[in-house]
């Protein structure tokens, strides 16, 4: 190895190390300042609708902060209102039917006891009446134990249960007072929010404000993509859901399919949230015929899914199916469930600094170190 390769082998482990304490910092002071980030991340959503208020409405720069809040509040209550009477309207759609499912299910499981379990259990005391007398107890004990295992289960369960609802509600004080200061932290960011990039911009050196304004441009035009990704991911999925339950005939085929597509905002359930406690329930019930029809339609659902969802997302976002697909398996493994958003982000993020020329600069560090600066100029005849 030559003096030149150690010297970038030292800078490579330069930049890796100080990647690798960025990111640490970073997620440090997130998770001790996260509602100020919130609130700036909203504050540079409403801002259009912030200057709208402020130049054209001529509304005072305060007011127009608190206007575009309340407006931008009442959007995504309305939203969230939108979406919650959608799903109370399918499951009162659903409820039509419910009861007479519960019915079935009953008589089948009582069915099933009558035929099946009575009838072991009168083999079983009729067998235990032939055993020896030290047989019988050691059979009762072993019940026993049995038991005794199930009922400390069963107890844990129930404490768990208790400590879920405990955290449950410590969380919920926690989070109204996170939503306050939010609140109060949109305000006074928003209100000086020129004055804060203006102060950023003057102390920050002009290449490194002309690459952040580029990171900006292509963070808005890929997230904006996976936006779009995901909304036509949930069409998708409630188009074949739709196409299936017309098939099978099932009534109020439309309002499950939407409530389906709704359910493919959650991260690797997606749709099984709503089919596969359906088609085992019908399995269960003794309709295999529905049941696997129901099956066949998950199945279809999630191929289709898995086949088109590193397409469209690497379309949507301008970025290579292949590493889409990598991405989203990564990150499941590294952060689990919540990788499968975390690694299109983190991938995204890679690629605009590959874009803006950022992991250019660090590879010509990497290979060449520093640039020297040009010597200044000397003009003949001037004295220096």
């Amino acid at each position: 190895m030559t003096k030149r390769h150690g010297w970038i082998f030292a800078r490579l482990i330069l930049v890796s190390v100080t990647a690798i304490a960025a990111m640490w910092l970073i997620g440090w002071l997130f998770t001790i300042s996260y509602p100020f980030w919130i609130a700036a991340a909203l504050v540079w959503m409403f801002y259009p609708l912030i200057r709208f208020l402020r130049e054209k409405i001529r509304l005072p720069n305060a007011l127009s902060v608190v206007a575009a809040l309340l407006l931008g509040l009442s959007a995504l209550i309305g939203g969230i209102t939108g979406i919650v009477f959608l799903i109370i309207f399918g499951i009162r759609r659903i409820s039509d039917f419910v009861p007479a499912w519960i019915q079935t299910t009953a008589v089948q499981m009582q069915d099933f006891f009558n035929e099946s379990i009575f009838p072991m259990w009168q083999t079983v005391t009729g067998a235990m009446d032939a055993l020896t007398p030290e047989q019988q107890a050691t059979l009762e004990d072993g019940i026993a134990t049995l038991g005794n295992r199930l009922a400390e289960s069963l107890a844990d369960i129930g404490q768990g249960l208790a400590d879920g609802l405990t955290q449950v509600l410590i969380i919920v004080p926690t989070f109204l007072l996170v939503f306050i200061f939010i609140f109060i932290a949109f305000y006074f960011i928003g209100k000086d929010w020129e004055n804060i990039f203006k102060n950023i911009y003057t102390a920050t050196p002009a290449p490194l404000v002309k690459k952040a304004k580029a990171f900006k441009i292509m963070f808005q035009y890929r997230v904006f993509g996976f936006i779009q990704a995901q909304l036509i991911l949930m069409m998708v999925a409630s188009i074949v859901v739709l196409i299936g339950l017309a098939v099978l005939r099932v009534e109020h085929a439309l309002t499950i399919a939407m409530i389906v597509g709704i359910a493919e905002i959650l991260p690797y359930l997606g749709s099984g949230t709503i089919l596969i406690p359906w088609f085992l329930y019908m399995f269960f019930t003794g309709n295999i015929s529905m049941g696997i029809g129901l099956a066949v339609v998950y199945g279809v659902t999630v191929v289709i899914r898995q086949s088109i969802e590193p397409k469209i997302l690497s379309s949507s976002m301008n970025l290579n199916a292949l590493a889409v697909l990598i991405s989203l398996f990564v990150g499941f493994q590294i952060f689990g469930v919540v990788g499968v958003f975390l690694g299109p982000l983190l991938l995204v993020i890679i690629v605009i600094l590959k874009d803006i020329g950022i992991v250019k600069d660090l590879l010509i560090f990497i290979r060449e170190g520093f640039k020297e600066e040009d010597p200044p100029l000397r003009f003949p005849g001037k004295n220096n």
